[in-house]
């Protein structure tokens, strides 16, 4: 009785069945015997038909826990003789992607590696972080294997260093459903390429991408041109908007040399004025009612200007402001922010491209914090395929069930 109970329990159809249940009270582990009946024929995958067992292995499989205890299955695992003679071994449907474990036992890993990091979903099932992130790995590869990135027409490419002192990575990503295609070494020319190989991989032709957006690298400009050349490049208000509150940054430490009250109001000079605590946007009026006399101040005021610039959405309209914005700029006293006018001249193009394609700034934003995070959750694990397989996990929303059935839902 006991063993049916286990056979439903564990999803057992014929010629499997449960042939003892033991619990070990000195280390807390439940061992399930698993068998197949007497003159079973198996398939197994890539040959036609079923085939007669020729001999048995024992395999050892973590199961998910009974109670709170640990549960593995004990299976006796048939070789099967084919008509040519080899013998290969039977998968039993049960079996996961990684050897030692079920699928059932697979998807509750996954499910844990989504929302923390691989150590704290180890610590909490009972096995390694080294086999956590092994399992997590294999999916991302069997999962990114049946990807369709066949309908990307906009893509969003961003880098960073992968931790410290180490090399960079870029991501690149579906600029519309928001999720990661391709995640590739360096912040070169030729890591674009390697980003269009891999949507070429996946059923995207490189001529497909219309729109890309980018930061102003020269050398990822460079790669977009020569990889993507359908591709308008647009540089998007993000980016542009970090660059002008870098020379706001930049002249108010250097003002602050001399006028100590500057010491205190960096990020109520960098954070929108509406989101800050009532004595910061009284700090920041008073500054700004000094704008006659604190570059400082102008500095901010050219940098609003900017903002505001970039919020609209006709094209002549845009490009027009950029290049009075520009002009009023390089003619004040405002140096940090002349190297900004300068740059905005440099790429207007593609910066007036931002009015058209419109190129969501906020999730070129959450890129970024996507690498923070991707990093927490790899702590310890700086291998470029662990760092790319988090990547993965958080924000590639792979379809992990066209592997396992039992596995997460993308979302």
């Amino acid at each position: 009785m006991h063993d049916r109970l286990f056979e439903v329990a564990l999803g057992l159809t014929p010629p499997w069945s449960v042939t003892s249940v033991a619990f070990d009270e000195a280390t807390k582990v439940l061992s399930i015997g698993v068998d197949f009946a007497a003159g079973s024929r198996f398939a197994v995958e890539g040959v036609e038909g079923e085939h007669p067992v020729h001999d048995t292995l024992p395999k050892r499989y973590r199961h998910l826990n009974f109670f709170q205890h640990e549960c593995v299955l004990e299976v006796r695992t048939p070789r099967v003789k084919l008509p040519d003679g080899s013998v290969r071994l039977v998968k039993p449907a049960f079996a996961g992607k990684l050897g030692g474990f079920t699928l059932l036992f697979e998807a509750l890993v996954l499910l844990l590696a989504t929302q923390m990091p691989f150590a704290a979903a180890a610590r909490l099932i009972g096995i390694s972080a080294y086999q956590t992130m092994a399992i997590c790995e294999r999916y991302v590869e069997l999962a990114l294997a049946h990807a369709d990135f066949s309908d990307v027409t906009g893509l969003a490419i961003d880098e960073t260093s992968r931790a410290r002192g180490h090399d960079y990575i870029a991501i690149g990503a579906d600029a519309d459903k928001r999720r990661v295609l391709a995640v590739a070494e360096g912040r070169d020319a030729q890591t674009v390429h390697t980003i269009a190989k891999e949507l070429e991989a996946h059923g995207c032709p490189r001529e497909q991408i219309g729109s890309v957006s980018i930061d102003m690298s020269p050398a990822f400009i460079a790669g977009c041109d020569e990889a993507l050349p359908n591709a308008c490049i647009t540089f998007d208000k993000f980016h542009v908007i970090a660059h002008a509150n870098a020379a706001v940054d930049k002249m108010r430490r250097i003002e602050q040399r001399a006028d100590p009250s500057l010491k205190g109001m960096r990020w109520s000079l960098l954070k929108d004025r509406a989101k800050l605590a009532p004595h910061a946007a009284a700090d920041l009026d008073a500054l700004i009612a000094r704008m006659s006399t604190v570059r400082t101040a102008r500095a901010w005021a050219y940098k609003e200007q900017l903002r505001e610039i970039l919020e609209r959405k006709q094209i002549n309209v845009v490009r027009t402001m950029l290049l009075h914005w520009c002009r009023r700029v390089m003619r004040s006293k405002v140096e940090p922010m002349k190297e900004v006018a300068a740059m905005v001249r440099r790429h207007l193009e593609g910066i007036v491209a931002w009015a058209q394609t419109r190129m969501t700034n906020g999730f070129l934003e959450a890129l970024n914090g996507l690498f923070q995070a991707a990093k927490r959750r790899a702590r310890g694990f700086t291998r470029f395929t662990t760092i790319k397989t988090v990547i993965f996990l958080i924000a590639g929303k792979l379809d992990f069930r066209v592997v396992n059935a039992h596995a997460p839902q993308p979302t």
